[in-house]
Order: C-alpha cells, then sequence, then structure tokens
C-alpha cells in the first residue's frame, strides 16, 4: 500500500509540473516511476541520458535501477549518448546498481554496451554476491569478472556472499575457484567472516572446499 501511495504521489507531482518546470526534476521524476514514455519524449528534446539528480548524485539510469523502472532503464541504456562508466559519489557505476537489484536485463544489456565488469575497488560481482543472484554472478563472470577482486577493505565477493548469508553465491564462487584462503584487512577468511556474521552452515561449507584443495607449499 506505501508502495502504490508513494507511486501515486510522485505520479501527481510530474503530472502537476508546468511546462518551463526544471527538465532535469521532470526526468528523475520519469525515471522513479518509470515514465518511459516521458523519458523517451525529455530526452528527444535534447537532454542528455547522463543527466545526475541532483539530490543523490546518481545519474538518471542509476536512479531508474534502484527504483526498480524497468521501461526507464531499457530507454536509457539505449540511447548512444550513454556514459556508462559515470559515477555515483559512492563509486557506484549503473552496472554494479543493476547487479545489486538483480536486474538480469539491464546487465545483460549494459555488458552488450561494453561496460566495465571490473574495476579497482569495489565491482558488479561483489554487489551480486551480496544480492545472492548467483545467476548474475554467473554471467558476470563468464564476462571475465575478477572472481578475487578486492574491496578497499580487502573483501572478495565470496567474503561479501558469505558475509550476507548467500549460500547459492558461495557455492558457485568456490566452484569457479575462488581463493577461500585469502583474508580481509581485519586478517579474516571468508570462513571467519561467515562464523562472525552467524552462518556457520556456509562457514562449513568454506572449510570443506579448503579442505579438499592441494596443501600449499
Amino acid at each position: 500500500m506505501l508502495n502504490l501511495i508513494r507511486i501515486a504521489t510522485l505520479a501527481g507531482v510530474l503530472l502537476t509540473l508546468p511546462a518551463c518546470a526544471d527538465p532535469v526534476r521532470q526526468l528523475v521524476v520519469a525515471a522513479q516511476i518509470d515514465n518511459a514514455t516521458q523519458v523517451k519524449k525529455l530526452l528527444g528534446t535534447g537532454l542528455d541520458p547522463n543527466t545526475i539528480d541532483p539530490v543523490t548524485g546518481e545519474t538518471v539510469l542509476m536512479v531508474a535501477l534502484r527504483e526498480g523502472s524497468e521501461g526507464v532503464a531499457a530507454e536509457l541504456i539505449a540511447d548512444q549518448r550513454l556514459q556508462l562508466e559515470l559515477q555515483a559519489p559512492n563509486g557506484n557505476t549503473a552496472l554494479m546498481m543493476a547487479a545489486f537489484k538483480r536486474n538480469r536485463t539491464a546487465v545483460l544489456a549494459l555488458l552488450a554496451r561494453g561496460a566495465i565488469v571490473t574495476r579497482p575497488g569495489w565491482t558488479a560481482l561483489h554487489y551480486a554476491a551480496a544480492s545472492g543472484d548467483a545467476d548474475i554472478a554467473g554471467i558476470l563472470l563468464d564476462h571475465h569478472a575478477y572472481i578475487d577482486a578486492e574491496s578497499p577493505s580487502q573483501l572478495t565477493p565470496l567474503m561479501i556472499a558469505a558475509r550476507e548469508g548467500q549460500l547459492s553465491v558461495v557455492q558457485l564462487l568456490l566452484q569457479q575457484g575462488a581463493d577461500a584462503r585469502l583474508r580481509n584487512n581485519e586478517k579474516l577468511s571468508a570462513s571467519q567472516i561467515a562464523i562472525r556474521a552467524g552462518y556457520e552452515r556456509i562457514a562449513a561449507v568454506i572449510d570443506k572446499h579448503i579442505a579438499g584443495l592441494p596443501t600449499r607449499r
């Protein structure tokens, strides 16, 4: 009910905006409520698909992805002017947001456009691991995502999946060769991180995997 009220409120704001209203505001609101027709119209007037929401600092595509606005996201990704690697203030890219929101369609569309899969620090694979989407994690790996990418605090996607209790992603990453022996900046392994988060079953899966590995010399 709250979501319906929110959508209705946003729609009312958009419909009551006068013709001279700020087009950036119109575009952001349209992205929030998945009004793809309005977005197409605004882009047709020359409005930049890379427009930044002045409130969040995110691109309008990130806004659409965060809000689950599938039609608007598709419209923006199809625009050849779109700059795929723009970042929000927290460093998020559109691909990272799409992975976190479990938006398989957007992930595939962004990859088809050439979005960078692995970058220094947080990656889309970290975000897929956090959200527990093994399908998207697999897609990213198929597009050469670095499986042991480290965040600024040396957290790998496996560690993130373990911390968030995402068993299916943990299993996928282990099967695909993730290094379960790595440690973060606190000197904690993925198994130890899982235990600290209360996921003993996941820790057991990781420990069993490590037990089957050749001894390091």
